[in-house]
């Protein structure tokens, strides 16, 4: 199983940003010989955050692409449903991208779809996760800004090459040092963070691994 994890940079006031944390871990972990795994951190920036990432799909040709982005208020692991065609830093509080860059109303793919759907099996995931005590659900909007380009760029890229790929995105929440100057703001600790990431990822290798009849893909088990 070929997978593809991509972070981000840190943005606005931060100082770090946990997805990266999460990168750098998953990349030394390691999931036994079964599993080739490539990351990538990506800039918080409208024009160059799905560049950087669909270079790396073409360049690697992954079976699935899990895109790991932060939720700062959000208190559990949030598997996203959909990508919509907007990019829009007035609905996410103002909060412009690290060039600067504040679209308004902006549509990333000019006559692209309204939305598409991840591909990642949610109700799967979900259900790993609930049964491990990790707080997670699946969420219906992944927002207007940097995480959601990247996701609907990905997708769309994805369905415009045909390619036979499941891809799609999760935000977590803040850590508790994110929360110093703020003690009311909900947060998950990295480890649980990383846990969940674990689960997801073994969950996607045994979707991999075994088809609907139960029968072994190739020579992995």
């Amino acid at each position: 199983m070929r997978l593809l994890i991509s972070g981000f940079e840190p943005f606005g006031s931060m100082t770090r940003n946990p997805t990266s944390d999460l990168v750098n871990w998953v990349s030394k972990r390691g999931f036994g010989q079964h599993v080739t795994l490539e990351t990538l951190v990506l800039p918080v920036v409208y024009k160059e955050c799905d560049v950087q990432l669909i270079k790396k799909v073409e360049d690697y040709h992954p079976d699935f692409v899990i895109c790991l982005g932060v939720a700062v208020g959000r208190s559990a692991i949030n598997l996203e449903r959909i990508a919509i065609n907007l990019q829009d830093s007035a609905g996410e509080g103002s909060i412009g991208d690290n060039s600067g860059d504040r679209p308004v109303n902006r549509v990333i793919v000019e006559g692209g779809p309204d939305g598409i759907f991840a591909t990642l099996p949610l109700g799967r995931l979900y259900q790993a996760l609930k049964k491990q005590s990790i707080p997670a659900y699946i969420s219906n909007s992944a927002g207007t800004y940097i995480c959601n380009t990247t996701l609907y760029s990905l997708l769309y890229h994805i369905k415009l090459k045909e390619m036979n790929i499941q891809a799609g995105f999760i935000h977590v929440p803040a850590t508790p040092d994110m929360a110093v100057n703020n003690p009311a703001l909900s947060t998950m600790a990295i480890e649980t963070q990383q846990k969940a990431l674990s689960v997801i990822i073994n969950t996607l290798m045994n979707e991999y691994i075994f088809d609907d009849n139960d029968k072994v893909k190739g020579d992995c088990i």
